[in-house]
């Protein structure tokens, strides 16, 4: 063996193989072969064994490509920017590649995808959990916040997360594991967010609907409506976020398997397995832990659903005066339209019978035309008088 080990640092491949085929003359050559890059190492396996073929064009070329791509994917892979936690509430900060992370939690690559919004799972040992941007990896003896830069995270992390997990927050599940207690302490962040989300929109909307149905106001205002509308999306994305984490509380809920790989330290740790088959269920608590976080969700639901029929019933009070007021606008329009048509027709009236009727005004503006031209005719009679028989002289009588 030891002969075999120095010959391999001196002889070239083949010549170690030919070698080997000559050191068992019984066996086949390539069974020899195998034997020797067994000796060898499982890594000098691959070119020994084998048949010997002519090397062909292009082969060294992919090989070299090949390695610099995985060396490029190596380059490029995303790095993770880790938060540990582990049951004393010590906290350890550092940056490490996706690749390293998940060989050292066993984990698959697919596992640190975190393509849900909103999931709970479990893989070998380890729970994963997203809820929107918080995603997180519990171990039987830690807890890892993965990239919480840039989400304004550091005084829940830094200030409160640690004394939870220590034991000094007020966590019910403090007596249990420590995966008892990084869930609960998850969960309990999640639903004060969306508290903190709901106490901030429902005084908006309640002062809001109050401007908008107040009596006093004949007109709507539309900026308040521009308002509503903008808190009305707000809640909207709320009851979607709320609906989402019930969801995922209720698949695990309606999956009693699901419940016991949630208990890591049972599977891991054998006196907590006996404790737990002696008496006191873990599945159980995780249970009534995840019941109790579906009932605050519920509860939020319902406030958010209340909301949701004051305005409502807010936009249909608003249609009703504005309905309202679109009848008076419409009333008016008609005595208008009414009014014009009465002047209209009546117009109408005079235009048609006005040329055969007789007036005093007609009479006195036709008069002096009359007179003029009978004082002409006058004039006329007695500037030509005869003389006589046979004579054509005019004569101007005067007085």
């Amino acid at each position: 063996m030891e002969r075999l080990r120095s010959l391999s640092r001196l002889l070239p491949r083949r010549t170690l193989c030919a070698l080997a085929q000559g050191l068992t003359p019984g066996a086949r050559p390539i069974a020899a072969c195998g034997r020797a890059a067994h000796i060898l190492g499982r890594s000098r396996a691959a070119p020994l064994c084998g048949p010997r073929r002519p090397p062909v064009a292009g082969e060294m070329h992919r090989l070299r490509t090949s390695d610099v791509s995985q060396a490029t994917l190596a380059s490029v892979a995303p790095v993770f920017t880790v938060t540990k936690f582990d049951k004393e509430g010590n906290v350890t900060s550092f940056e490490k590649k996706k690749t390293d992370l998940y060989q050292e939690l066993g984990l698959q690559a697919r596992d640190l995808r975190f393509q849900h919004v909103m999931s709970i799972t479990t893989r070998n040992n380890r729970i994963i959990m997203r809820m929107e941007y918080l995603k997180a990896v519990i171990t039987p003896e830690c807890l890892l916040i993965l990239d919480y830069r840039n989400l304004n995270l550091e005084q829940w992390l830094f200030r409160e997360l640690p004394s939870q997990l220590a034991g000094e927050g007020q966590l019910v599940t403090y007596p249990l594991p420590f995966e008892f207690r990084a869930i609960e302490a998850l969960l309990q962040y999640w639903i004060s967010t969306l508290q903190g989300k709901l106490s901030v929109l429902q005084p908006l909307i309640l002062e809001t609907l109050e401007a908008l149905v107040d009596p006093k106001h004949s007109s709507v205002d539309r900026s308040k409506l521009h308002i509503l509308l903008q808190n009305g999306k707000s809640l909207s994305e709320l009851e979607t976020d709320i609906k989402i984490f019930k969801e995922s509380i209720l698949e695990i809920l309606d999956e009693e398997e699901r419940l016991e790989e949630l208990c890591l330290t049972k599977w891991s740790d054998p006196q907590v397995f006996e404790k737990s088959s002696a008496g006191i269920d873990h599945a159980e608590e995780m249970e009534l832990l995840l019941e109790n976080y579906y009932r605050l969700a519920e509860d939020l639901s319902n406030a958010a659903r209340e909301l949701r029929a004051l305005i409502d019933d807010s936009q249909s009070i608003i249609f009703i005066n504005l309905d309202s007021h679109r009848n008076v606008m419409m009333r008016l329009n008609l005595q208008l339209t009414m009014g014009t048509f009465s002047l209209s027709l009546f117009g109408l009236m005079g235009v048609a019978f006005g040329m055969n009727l007789e007036s005093s005004l007609e009479e006195m503006a036709s008069l002096p035309k009359k007179t003029l031209q009978a004082d002409r005719s006058m004039e006329m009679k007695h500037s030509f008088r005869p003389d006589g028989p046979g004579s054509s002289r005019s004569v101007l009588t005067t007085r």
